[in-house]
């Protein structure tokens, strides 16, 4: 297990498979990272599902509007809204969509982010500039690289929990 350098910016995903550890960049993207955190203090982020997972490409969650697998789910409904809360302006900054950093996931419009974020399986460099990067996996990308495929998938994977370390007991 990595060491969390930064208990307040650092994100426990526990998926089936075990944690992954995301470390926020609230100095690239303070509003994004504020956002993620808010969300999952919340409690919003448990039980949805991810339902867009593209082989060599992302994985893709965080609709906590209708995605969550134990509230009122379909999943062709799963990927089209957000949450109760305003859109996010973007955040774009020179860090690369590398494999394992965390993305913004919006519409047509820059300034569309909310609640959902893709996590990339590659390096994503064609992305770069055009959407969000406000984190990155710093332990367990196994467990990522294990997420079901398929738009939607079939058995969709869900995120168990998602804490902010600093709140983890």
């Amino acid at each position: 297990m990595a060491e969390i350098k930064d208990p307040e910016n650092t994100i426990m995903l526990e998926l089936k498979d075990g944690t992954v550890t995301i470390e926020l960049l609230p100095d690239i993207a303070p509003m994004h990272c504020d956002r993620i955190k808010e969300l999952a203090r919340d409690g919003a982020y448990d039980n949805v599902c991810f339902h867009r997972v593209i082989d060599g490409f992302m994985a893709q969650t965080g609709d906590v509007e209708h995605g969550n697998m134990e509230k009122d789910f379909s999943i062709r409904r799963a990927g089209t809204g957000g949450s109760a809360k305003k859109d996010l302006p973007a955040e774009f900054s020179g860090i690369p969509h590398d494999r394992g950093t965390i993305g913004a996931a919006r519409s047509s419009s820059p300034n569309s982010a909310n609640s959902q974020f893709f996590i990339n399986f590659t390096d994503n460099h064609f992305l770069n500039r055009q959407y969000t990067v406000y984190g990155r996996v710093v332990d367990g990308m196994d467990h990522v690289d294990a997420i079901a495929r398929g738009e939607p998938p079939m058995n969709p994977d869900r995120i168990i929990s998602m804490k902010v370390a600093a709140d983890a007991s």
